[in-house]
């Protein structure tokens, strides 16, 4: 079994069976450790559970023009199969097409009744084999007895890789001994000089965990560049509450004078985040080894659904998905009138988890290339971060519930944006983001 994430003792934000506050805490903690690291105590970073909770659930509290964020598509959710409970994501509208063209249906209706002639598991694979996102519901035990999730919960949740080939595991506490760095730093205020002030970020990430590391990164001070493809466009209001304190460009990469700028891009970062299912960035050169080959002080981290290895390692997915498959949604099901339903976390935690994480370890990365030269890699998953918050102690008492967080607004393109802080303190005193979320699109493929 797993410990507590800190010593705060019982935490009840939120209801449920898993330690789920454990989680958010130790998440934004290691992040928090890896930042006082880089610096070398020159500013303590901290979090509060209010600000933590609140990050938890950014998308829940951000108001664009006092409008709420769209919640999900409608053919996206569970669904009754033949034998049990499949989970479908829909929310982009490829892969609407892809789940639509699986089962030969044109409605919500039509995906009902031939889910209904269906084994979860065939129902499964055929929306897999499609493109399509869909994971059947299975129970923990099911899920560790599979080569998917024998596959997904090895290792430790971060493993850091040093360019020279040293390892180094990295658990929800961090690394808590801040690694020495060279003197000269300029000094940390939050205001003026921010710590990452003059570090470059490409951002190759999409969706929520990938996003929420870079969006951190940016309000720490990084020049964070997201790259996005023009015919997969990501959805608005997801962006929106994700892309405060960066430039936002759209390239087809596969493009020879894209190519050109790609590997221009590459020659003066600091750090390469991407967050697509495994290998799908290869063909740009994008490859982890291949960008450590050609920079060994570079700071790689890569994560996806699934992990590196195993059957899924290549295939797409999403927090609502990776619960279904890995015991969550079934550990969180409930009966009704209507008979037993599966369930899910009251927040998408495995992103949010998964997000400060990579944060955390790029931060540690770049402390060690101030002490040795040399950069590496990162690897995460939302799939071993389920296992993370299987690890914690559980608890089935009820929530406590929280005060309202303490909301800012900010003028955008969008409209007026009422939004929630990044979830640390320095020396005590709240983090603000500087900048909007910027036009999507808008910015050129070069470094401010």
């Amino acid at each position: 079994m797993g410990k507590r994430a800190d010593d705060a003792g019982p935490r009840r934000w939120w209801a449920g069976p898993l330690d789920v506050e454990g989680l958010a805490v130790g998440a934004v903690s290691a992040a928090a450790a890896a930042l006082d690291g880089y610096t070398g105590g020159r500013g303590r970073f901290s979090t509060t559970p209010a600000l933590t909770a609140a990050a938890f659930n950014s998308s829940g509290h951000l108001r664009i023009a006092g409008r709420k964020l769209q919640g999900f598509a409608p053919l996206s959710g569970f669904r009754r199969t033949r034998d049990g409970w499949i989970r479908l994501h829909a929310n982009y509208p490829h892969h609407e097409q892809r789940l639509l063209q699986a089962l030969g249906a044109r409605s919500p209706a039509q995906v009902d009744a031939a889910l209904r002639t269906m084994a979860t598991l065939e129902a499964e694979a055929a929306i897999q084999s499609a493109g399509g996102i869909a994971a059947a519901v299975r129970t923990r035990s099911e899920w560790l007895a599979s080569p998917m999730g024998e596959a997904a919960g090895s290792g430790p949740w971060i493993s850091l890789t040093s360019s020279d080939g040293e390892t180094t595991p990295m658990g929800l506490a961090g690394i808590l001994t801040p690694e020495p760095v060279p003197a000269g730093l300029p000094a940390v205020d939050g205001k003026t000089t921010r710590p990452l002030a003059g570090v470059r970020v490409l951002d190759l990430t999409r969706v929520i965990a990938g996003p929420v590391a870079t969006r951190l990164l940016a309000a720490l001070g990084a020049d964070v560049l997201r790259i996005d493809p023009p015919r997969l466009p990501e959805l608005s209001d997801q962006f929106v509450d994700t892309c405060f304190d960066k430039r936002s460009a759209e390239a087809d990469l596969a493009l020879p004078e894209n190519q050109e700028r790609l590997r221009e891009l590459l020659a003066a970062a600091d750090v390469v985040v991407t967050g697509y299912r495994q290998g799908a960035l290869d063909r740009f050169g994008l490859r982890a080894g291949d960008l450590l080959e050609a920079r060994p002080g570079l700071a790689v981290v890569t994560l996806n659904s699934w992990g590196a290895t195993g059957p899924w390692s290549g295939l797409r997915g999403f927090d609502s998905i990776v619960q279904a498959a890995a015991g969550i949604a079934d550990l969180y099901g409930r009966t009704d009138d209507d008979g037993w339903h599966p369930g899910a976390l009251p927040v998408q935690a495995l992103d949010y988890a998964t997000g400060y994480g990579a944060a955390a370890a790029a931060v540690t990365l770049l402390a060690r290339r101030r002490r040795t030269g040399l950069g590496g890699t990162a690897r995460l998953s939302l799939a071993r971060t389920a296992a993370e918050l299987f690890s914690l102690p559980g608890t089935d008492d009820a929530a406590a519930g929280l005060a309202p967080p303490d909301c800012r607004t900010m003028d955008s393109s969008f409209g007026e944006l009422r939004y929630v802080p990044p979830p640390l303190l320095l020396d005590g005193q709240p983090l603000d983001y500087r900048n909007p979320p910027p036009p999507y699109g808008s910015s050129a493929l070069a470094w401010a």
